[in-house]
């Protein structure tokens, strides 16, 4: 979830950089002369050829899937079936740490945290550990924010805890997750990264420092199947990829959600993220800093000629 102070505004959650669906239009080459072929010279006759004996092929080997079968699969979060992944994927992808925030608005510097979910997966995508926050921002809940999560400013205020209290505990809640070997998924990273770093100074508490290894679907799949149509939002990759959200902009659903399309991007992909959490953190920040030269070459052609992207992966770094 994202904020802003026009009152016309629509809250919905986009990625920082999303390209816009003319970016997405893959440029046709132009077609090569044809070159006409010298007439061929005859062919001499042909010799008389023995076929070789036929050896029977061994028997084809079939892959294991990499997970429990779909019998034994409990039901997902929200009631909806998991989708099994049947196919060999890396080993980061049955471990995971998932969080998502939802706010008062999309500025990361100046919006509040509202509510929150912490959950460790395993390899099916079940929470084996889930945490939830409802804090009182302590400012108003502007309507446009209150459309897309539901919570009011009165709610808020009767339900929620202090801010500075939740702040410390999401912190203090993804040290351990990280300090325990979980890769952490957060979908748009720089988002919810960046806020919970400003939340932090704000409230006093000490930030997380360069948070590793971080998994960011959106930055993956822009990365590995950058040429489909259509918006890269949680609620349509989910869509893609086969995954249940039945209640989007609940945390709790949106982090589950993005920890299970991570897996399934996984089990699409298993040969390109063949690489260990670290290196594959290292290579979202180059693919996200591509990313941002795409965009940003195509808002100067399309629309503002001194367009300049916001970068920084998995946080955005403070304005100067």
């Amino acid at each position: 979830m994202t904020e802003s102070s026009r009152t016309d505004v629509v809250f919905v959650e986009v990625p920082l950089f999303d390209l816009a669906d003319a970016e997405l239009v893959v440029e046709e080459a132009a077609a090569a002369p044809v070159v006409a072929a010298a007439p061929a010279a005859a062919a001499p006759a042909a010799p008389t050829l023995v076929a070789p004996p036929v050896v029977a092929a061994p028997p084809a080997r079939v892959a294991q899937p990499s997970v429990v079968e779909a019998d034994a699969v409990p039901m997902a979060f929200e009631g909806a079936p998991v989708a099994v992944e049947t196919r060999p994927r890396p080993a980061w992808a049955d471990r995971l740490a998932v969080f998502d925030l939802e706010t008062t608005g999309i500025d990361v510097e100046t919006s509040r945290v509202v509510t929150a979910n912490i959950s460790l997966l395993d390899a099916a995508g079940e929470p084996v550990r889930r945490r939830d926050w409802l804090a009182d921002p302590g400012v108003a809940i502007p309507e446009q924010a209150t459309a897309v999560h539901g919570i009011t400013t009165a709610h808020a205020q009767a339900e929620g805890r202090p801010a500075a209290e939740v702040v410390a505990e999401i912190v203090a809640e993804l040290r351990r997750a990280l300090d325990d070997g979980y890769a952490l998924v957060v979908y748009n990273a720089p988002y919810d990264l960046s806020l919970l770093h400003h939340e932090s100074l704000r409230h006093g508490v000490l930030p997380l420092v360069a948070p590793s290894p971080v998994i960011d679907p959106l930055v993956i799949d822009k990365q590995l199947d950058r040429y489909r149509k259509g918006k890269r939002t949680l609620e349509a990759s989910s869509a893609h990829y086969g995954v249940s959200l039945t209640d989007a902009h609940d945390a709790g659903a949106d982090a589950i959600a993005a920890g299970r399309v991570a897996q399934a991007i996984a089990s699409a992909f298993p040969a390109e993220l063949d690489l260990d959490p670290v290196q594959l953190h290292a290579a979202q920040h180059a693919w996200h800093d591509a990313q941002c030269d795409s965009f940003e070459d195509y808002m100067r052609r399309v629309r503002d000629p001194q367009f300049t992207a916001r970068r920084g992966w998995p946080e955005v770094p403070p304005r100067p």
